[in-house]
């Protein structure tokens, strides 16, 4: 196993400091509540209340000491090894369950957006060196919540590969915070791919992007943040697939939604709804499908509320499609009503809505039966389905 880096013990040792804070919270809010059965529950007072207190500044203290320790440590440290598969996997994972919060702490484990290109960062700057040979039609591929880019495929079959081939294309893909809001991700790709497009070695005549799971939210959000922007990549002939995506939200995120209220309408549940609140702002925006800022802000994003999201239509002269898996037959039944893929509902991956308002138009759609949500990263009958619609 790989030796973590300096950078990685770095954001390690402040997510556990943070860790043990909110649990010290938790604790002392419960105790509070069974010493006062009567009336509001305060934080303990006396020696109880000062125990809590020291545990939360030796913790901070703590913190504070290793993260110096180390950071002064950094600049004269050997540079780790290249970065494993479970090392990417697992700083994917925590992104997508804290990130919001370890992108407010600067914690070093935050992942940064950027574009990739054959397993490396993308260099902007530079990309005559960074592109061997340039394409002039993008493939973009943006990952899910939770995941990162080298998910996609596997050693059997890597649609991306066999995509880029049947286009003639560049393959790129996003790695981004999936714990940071949808919107704020959606920016950045749009920027990331105005910088690339912009600064492309040979003229782009084609954009394609695909996104699974919370990435074609990510990628939705991002053709319309382009738009207000004003950018001119969507304009090239510009293509967007998704992938079991929940375009109207996902059952998961609104049983947490209901369990936070649950425990929040007793005094003695309250102290640990704070547990399940600690979940990223990524997690909150999958209740209904949010893409846009006036979804979540000035408001709180754990409140329990009906879908009042402002819908954003598809982006205009962008050909659109839509893959949705279910482990049921495709014919609507409760299988494909209610678990669809396993995470993601047949409809909310179709785009329908009982609204039809808000009923979301792709060019086609498509139903892959007998697929759990994770297969649409690597089944060739989906890959097939993509060439036949782009190629």
């Amino acid at each position: 196993m790989p030796t973590p880096s300096v950078s990685d013990l770095r954001g390690a040792a402040r997510l556990a400091a943070r860790t043990v804070v909110g649990v010290t919270d938790v604790v002392e809010a419960a105790h509070a509540t069974v010493a006062r059965p009567v009336g509001r529950p305060r934080r303990t007072r006396g020696i109880t209340g000062l125990v809590y207190r020291i545990i939360r500044a030796v913790t901070r203290g703590v913190g504070r000491l290793l993260d110096r320790g180390l950071g002064a440590v950094e600049p004269i440290a050997v540079p780790a090894e290249t970065p494993s598969v479970a090392r990417d996997a697992l700083v994917a994972a925590l992104n997508g369950a804290f990130g919001d919060a370890l992108a407010a702490d600067g914690n070093p484990l935050a992942t940064t957006a950027h574009l990739r290109h054959d397993g490396r960062a993308l260099d902007l700057d530079d990309l005559r060196r960074s592109v061997s040979d340039p394409s002039g039609v993008l493939l973009v591929q943006v990952h899910g919540i939770c995941m990162h880019d080298g998910q996609w495929g596997t050693a059997a079959h890597d649609p991306g590969a066999v995509l880029a081939d049947a286009l003639g294309a560049t393959r790129l893909a996003v790695r981004y915070n999936s714990g940071r809001h949808v919107v704020e991700n959606g920016r950045d790709v749009a920027d990331l791919l105005d910088r690339a497009v912009r600064a492309w070695p040979v003229p782009v005549g084609r954009v394609v992007v695909v996104g699974h799971s919370m990435g074609g939210l990510v990628a939705r959000s991002a053709f319309e943040a382009a738009r207000v922007a004003g950018h001119d990549w969507p304009t090239r002939n510009a293509a967007l697939i998704t992938l079991g995506t929940p375009h109207h939200g996902a059952p998961l995120e609104r049983i947490g939604n209901a369990v936070d209220a649950l425990l929040g309408a007793t005094r003695w549940g309250a102290p640990y709804a704070r547990i399940g609140q600690a979940r990223s702002a990524g997690v909150t925006d999958l209740r209904f499908g949010s893409v846009h800022d006036d979804d979540w802000k000035g408001s709180d994003r754990f409140e329990r509320r009906p879908d009042t999201r402002r819908h954003v239509p598809l982006p205009e002269s962008v050909a659109c499609f839509f893959v949705a898996a279910t482990t049921g037959d495709g014919r609507g039944g409760v299988r494909d009503r209610t678990l669809g893929d396993g995470l993601v509902p047949l409809d909310s991956a179709l785009g329908l809505h009982t609204d039809p308002a808000r009923t979301l138009a792709p060019c086609d759609r498509w139903t892959a039966t007998g697929m759990t949500h994770f297969d649409l990263l690597h089944r060739p009958e989906v890959t097939e389905r993509l060439v036949a619609w782009l190629a």
